[in-house]
């Protein structure tokens, strides 16, 4: 089975830091794109970020110019660093992972900023 394992969600006050990793056991070789998600209840998954494997990005209006994604092929790992956090980004967290077959999830990770 492919896994897609996350961390790195918390607790943390508005204007503050995380870094979220998806750890991914498929070779960099199969990947088309790396995304990220956030769902909050009621409502539905959104696009965070995605980056392709040629190394374009984009990202949700909401957070560009606070987020980034990045992967460090070496580790099979693919980050977002998200900065200036507001209480509107607090969601859960998925990791998306599209191949040139098929697609995979991550668990998700919760992410809270509080006031």
């Amino acid at each position: 089975q492919v896994q897609l394992v996350e961390s790195g969600g918390g607790l943390v006050q508005a204007g503050g830091s995380l870094r979220l990793s998806c750890a991914v056991s498929v070779s960099t070789s199969s990947i088309a794109s790396m995304r990220w998600y956030r769902q909050t209840p009621g409502k539905q998954r959104e696009l965070v970020a995605s980056l392709s494997n040629s190394g374009r990005t984009n990202y949700l209006d909401s957070v560009k110019g606070r987020f980034t994604i990045s992967r460090d092929n070496a580790k099979n790992t693919v980050y977002l660093q998200m900065n200036s956090l507001k209480p509107e980004d607090t969601a859960v967290y998925y990791c998306n992972v599209v191949t040139w077959a098929s697609e995979y999830w991550g668990q998700g990770t919760q992410v809270t900023v509080s006031s």
